[in-house]
């Protein structure tokens, strides 16, 4: 069987068994991952590496193929025809061999509800300028939400939306909005030359999909400052690692001034983990905090370390605590405690609230 038909084959069954994910690697059987767990496809005997090869290279564009033999990695979308479906695409090599992990990409944008996520998200959709990160360690959700917020303005607003993604993954389709999605190495070099664009280009909602360097965070917060609303992702466990990450991004001599910008213009950071659930799939825990004063003076006097008490004692303000809301899916049935515990941050405070 040629290349292209065993990877349609590997990607249909992601699709019918209900994966999120599939991984291919020379020397063993291709996986899956569902609800979180990985599970081999022992039915397919073990890929070569000529194999692995050739099925990443079905799927590269052929202008796209010497650069990826010269940097040993890429980034790419695919449209899966015969299920209607894409994956976001990660090449590699692993001892010599070609390796690609492909992550499922509903069509469909689900609503918060539909994703158990908080209606509090929606205000952070309405404002018309500031800085919103959705945070999160690797494969917890955070372009699935955004996504739901991009469509919820979509909905809702009559205004500019451009995405800055590498690669493309939700493709929206204007409803109230003007939407325009630009993938990295195809419609522009790099997310920083895309979002310095974007100052001319008449944008109201600026949507990046990560967040790489400081000149790009530095922009994006200039964005924010500047009557834009901008989202955005990074790897970062909760908020004040969050903001601690893009400040130490910036060289020593302009954290001070980056504080005071961060102060002013974030709007809020949500961070989300999936849990797996007792009924089965997986339902968000998750952290949110708003800037309010409190906030803004602990970001511009360095003490992002006591954000986390600001957090627990604000929930009548809307913010959510990572732990009560790990304690709130035990005591619903959601989850077990078993879970929970892996999740939590603090696990005295966690035992606390349950």
């Amino acid at each position: 069987m040629n290349a292209d038909k065993r990877l349609a084959e590997l990607l249909d069954l992601v699709i019918t068994e209900g994966g999120s994910d599939l991984h291919i690697c020379s020397g063993a059987h291709p996986m899956l991952r569902v609800s979180g767990a990985l599970v081999p496809i022992e039915k397919y005997p073990a890929l070569t590496g000529e194999e692995t090869e050739a099925m990443l290279k079905s799927i590269v564009p052929e202008d796209r193929w010497s650069s990826f033999k010269e940097k040993q990695s890429i980034d790419l979308s695919y449209a899966h025809s015969t299920k209607n479906s894409r994956f976001r695409v990660n090449g590699y090599y692993v001892q010599g061999a070609v390796a690609l992990a492909m992550r499922l990409v509903p069509r469909e944008i689900h609503t918060f509800s539909e994703l158990n996520l908080p209606s509090s998200l929606e205000i952070f959709t309405q404002r018309e300028q500031g800085f919103f990160l959705v945070v999160g360690p690797v494969g917890q959700g955070k372009s699935t939400t955004l996504a739901a917020m991009l469509d919820r303005i979509n909905d809702s607003r009559t205004e500019h939306i451009l995405t800055i993604e590498d690669p493309i993954e939700y493709v929206f389709t204007p409803k109230r909005s003007l939407i325009h999605q630009r993938e990295v190495h195809i419609d522009t070099p790099d997310f920083k030359t895309a979002l310095q664009g974007a100052f001319r280009e008449d944008v109201d909602v600026i949507m990046l999909g990560e967040m790489r360097d400081y000149e790009t965070i530095s922009s994006a917060v200039t964005a924010a400052e500047t009557g834009h609303l901008v989202l955005s992702t990074l790897h970062t466990n909760n908020a004040a690692q969050t903001i601690d990450r893009i400040i130490d991004m910036f060289p020593a001599e302009q954290q001070s001034q980056v504080r005071v910008q961060l102060a002013g213009s974030l709007a809020g950071i949500f961070s989300q983990r999936l849990i797996p659930r007792v009924s089965g799939g997986l339902i968000p825990a998750c952290e949110l905090l708003i800037n309010n004063n409190a906030v803004s003076t602990l970001i511009r006097d360095s003490l992002t370390h006591e954000i986390g008490t600001v957090i627990q004692t604000s929930s009548q303000e809307g913010m959510i605590d990572m732990d009560r809301s790990l304690a709130d899916l035990v005591r619903r049935g959601e989850v077990t405690v078993e879970h929970a515990y892996e999740h939590a941050m603090d696990s005295k405070t966690f035992e606390r609230y349950l």
